[in-house]
């Protein structure tokens, strides 16, 4: 376990649900990613870079629910910027993505 935080410090995390609309290969990253676009309903359509292409294809990642963090600041990585991080599972190599039993709209809060 890391390091202990307060509540407050977790109700700074905005975790939304959001349905990926497009996935591209990302051959400039360093480590297998795909290039993804994702519906956060109200809050837009944001963009971000995953490391998942152990366990998913493009195909099955598509219309595909997922939790995201919202409120970090803009990233590069390398000539692609990212607006939100894509959550899931960490086992080695393999990240399983976390997503909502039941379809809901784009844009929920996670808590």
């Amino acid at each position: 376990m890391s390091d202990t935080i307060q509540f407050d410090d977790f109700t700074k995390v905005d975790l939304r649900i959001g349905t990926i609309l497009e996935v591209n290969d990302f051959p400039e990253a360093r480590n297998p990613a795909y290039q993804l676009t994702i519906d956060f309903g109200d809050l837009g359509i944001k963009k971000t870079s995953a490391q998942i292409t152990t366990l998913y294809t493009k195909e099955t990642l598509l219309n595909r629910q997922i939790v995201a963090v919202v409120n970090f600041p803009r990233k590069q990585i390398a000539k692609f910027m990212s607006d939100c991080l894509v959550v899931g599972a960490v086992d080695g190599k393999d990240v399983i993505l976390l997503n909502p039993e039941s379809k809901v709209p784009n844009g929920t809060a996670v808590s």
